[in-house]
């Protein structure tokens, strides 16, 4: 579906990403996870082709997607980015049918079937009945899930989302990362986003990739990278982890003087 290949990029004398490579298969769940500065938020836009790498290729759907016209990639690949707040005299109904700016004709009017796809985002998002509220006078995690239904009424296969509960109190929380469990397994949707929360990522992914200072450093399903030497390794912290009915968690215990290493074994503890 995506693949980063052999990619280098570099915005300062501090940060360079060298030789990311990562392939994300459709259908898949995948969270970046990193302490602040590892290159999150940067390898997401390098995905969206909002940024441009200095050598290697992203690859969308088979196609190098430097090669593609933008309005090509904007009906396959939809990003939602960290900041967004910039449109709040619009209304929800409004900020939506932006998302069929890919697909509207020469004319710039929407037709038929861009007005339905607009209802089918409402529905999704549990929206309905808020079209012609302003997006000022909504609660957080309902203007959050109007800007994910701006998204959705691209009609794309690829959302990418750039820290989608960032700012919301819990309860708003679990109800966009339940949207979004939902738009994958309802809908297929292949799902690339940035999470600074680790129990939430290893909760809704499939597949989490952690970075640090550029780098990928651990690649896998959420019971082999929540490992103590991965917290240690990559963010200087001593952990517990515990099995959960699903997936595992961790809560933190202290600053770690040690150094970490590759996750061969861990040990889960039981809860109580």
């Amino acid at each position: 579906m995506i693949s980063v290949n052999k990619v280098f990029y570099a915005h300062s004398e501090r940060f360079q990403m060298q030789n990311m490579n990562i392939h994300i298969k459709a259908g898949e769940v995948v969270s970046l996870i990193g302490p602040n500065g590892s290159g999150k938020s940067t390898l997401l836009r390098l995905m969206a082709r909002l940024l441009k790498q200095s050598e290697g290729d992203i690859v969308l759907d088979g196609k190098s997607i430097h090669t593609m016209k933008s309005a090509d990639v904007a009906k396959q690949l939809a990003m939602l980015p960290q900041m967004h707040d910039h449109q709040l005299d619009l209304t929800v109904k409004e900020l939506i049918e932006f998302g069929r700016g890919p697909h509207k004709s020469w004319r710039g009017r929407l037709n038929k079937e861009d007005e339905e796809i607009v209802d089918w985002a409402l529905s999704v998002t549990n929206l309905e009945g808020y079209e012609y509220r302003l997006l000022q006078s909504l609660s957080g995690g309902e203007r959050q899930r109007a800007w994910i239904a701006m998204t959705l009424a691209q009609r794309t296969n690829v959302l990418l989302l750039d820290e989608p509960t960032t700012f919301l109190d819990i309860v708003h929380q679990l109800e966009v990362m339940e949207l979004v469990k939902r738009l994958n397994e309802e809908f297929g949707m292949t799902i690339i986003m940035v999470l600074h929360d680790i129990n939430q990522a290893a909760q809704y992914s499939d597949r989490l990739l952690v970075l640090k200072r550029g780098k990928l450093q651990y690649d896998g399903i959420p019971e082999e990278v929540l490992c103590h030497e991965m917290f240690q390794h990559v963010f200087g912290i001593e952990v517990d982890i515990f099995q959960g009915s699903d997936k595992p968690f961790f809560t933190p215990k202290r600053i770690s003087k040690k150094g970490g290493a590759k996750c061969e074994q861990k040990n889960v503890l039981p809860l109580s």
